[in-house]
This record gives C-alpha cells, structure tokens and sequence, in this order.
C-alpha cells in the first residue's frame, strides 16, 4: 500500500491505535457474513453489483461507516452505498474482530456511483469535510485502528483526484494549524477485498432501522478550497 504520509507506526502501546502485524492478525473465516444481501434500504438498488455499465466504485473510510454511507446514499448521482471491512488481514471478519484492532481493517463504505452526474472530486469534497483527515488511528471519541481515514480507488480518474484534493486540502488545514494528513491513499487492488459487513449493518441509519442511531463526524470545520 501507499501511504499519503507515514504516520502509521506504533503508537502509544494501546492495542487499540497499533496496527497488528499479519501474522498476528485474527484467522477469520472463508465464509462471506452476508449471505444473501437485501436491496438497499433507502435506494432499492443492489448493494453488491452488478449496476449499470459506466457504474465506478470509490472506498471510502471515515470513521464509523454508519455515518459515511449515510453521508453518500444522499448524494444525487449516487447508484448505491453498503459498509464493510478493508485494508486489513483477516478473511471475512465480524464486526467485533474488527473492532478489536486485530484484523488490521478500517470501517469502510462502498460508493457506487454515475460519473456523468457525479464527479470524484465533487464526491472528495463531501469526504475531506465531514471527518477530520489528520486524527490518525481515530475519529473523536471514536478511538481504534478501524476509524482510521482512507481512500481506496478503483480507477486512474479516482487515483488522480484523490491525491490532487489531499494535497489542496492538506494546504488549506496547514494554514490553519491542523497536523499533517494521516489519510491512506492506495488502490483497492493492493488493499485487499471489501468484506461486506453484517446485515444489521448496512443503511443503518436509514428511517427503517435506526434513524436516530449514533453518528460521528469530528470534521475539521475548515471548508474544502475552491476551485482557482
């Protein structure tokens, strides 16, 4: 994997903010958890595939992906959203293996989307400011290597965009203080697959599930730079 800065080493001795080594990592298990995936709550759509030819996927990681996909199932232009596990070890795991800190993943939501309605920087933008790229191994009180912030591209026009808006954004959070960028920036390819998440977990925070449910969002507050 590449790494937009190199922030990712040991930290403090909590288990909890230290990545694990692979060979430490959680054995997991060869059996996908959702076995029969529902269409999406909000959408109607798929949340696995296949969509419409043209259709790209973004990864997206930004804290508890309950909130992320809730952030992007509202945006016009997008086809579907479902979360899951990536950038990690373990083979299918649950969501209290991840949480553990012992699968290497971080909570991450799958974006489909139509790019002749939606650009990637338009869909970077919404993810640069509604979570705090430079916290590291969390997210506010959220606290783990699961909440760590990344983007994980599947085409060269997502690649492009993703590390031009890191460095605009990382300028403008400069100026005002903020440390350096900790966002993993990586293809897909090289993070390993996008394990879907248990089914309780998808559109968890749609008005058929728990619309009053928990959302983090420790943004900066710093708006995104407009184009020059």
């Amino acid at each position: 994997m590449t790494f937009l800065n190199s922030l990712f080493g040991p930290g403090s001795g909590s288990t909890k903010t230290t990545m694990v080594a692979p060979e430490d990592a959680l054995p997991g298990r060869s059996a996908p958890l959702l076995q029969n995936p529902r269409p999406h709550t909000v959408l109607g759509s798929s949340i696995t595939g296949p969509w419409e030819p043209g259709t790209r996927v973004l990864y997206l990681a930004m804290g508890c992906f309950w909130g992320a996909e809730e952030i992007y199932w509202q945006v016009p232009g997008v086809v579907s959203t479902a979360v899951g596990y990536m950038g990690g070890t373990t083979p299918n795991p649950t969501y209290e293996e991840v949480c553990s800190a012992r699968t290497g993943h971080t909570e991450t939501a799958l974006v489909g989307y139509d790019p002749t309605k939606v650009t990637e920087a338009e869909l970077l933008k919404i993810f640069w400011e509604r979570h705090d790229p430079t916290q590291g191994f969390r997210q506010g009180n959220d606290v783990g290597t699961q909440y760590r912030s990344a983007i994980y591209w599947t085409s060269p026009e997502q690649a492009a965009a993703a590390k031009e808006t890191a460095q605009r954004y990382a300028e403008v959070l400069s100026a005002k203080g903020y440390d350096a960028i900790t966002t993993e920036i990586a293809p897909a390819a090289e993070a390993g697959p996008f394990y879907y998440a248990e089914d309780y977990h998808q559109q968890y925070l749609s008005d058929a599930k728990n619309p009053n449910g928990y959302r983090c969002h420790a943004t900066t507050g710093v708006p995104f730079p407009d184009a020059a």
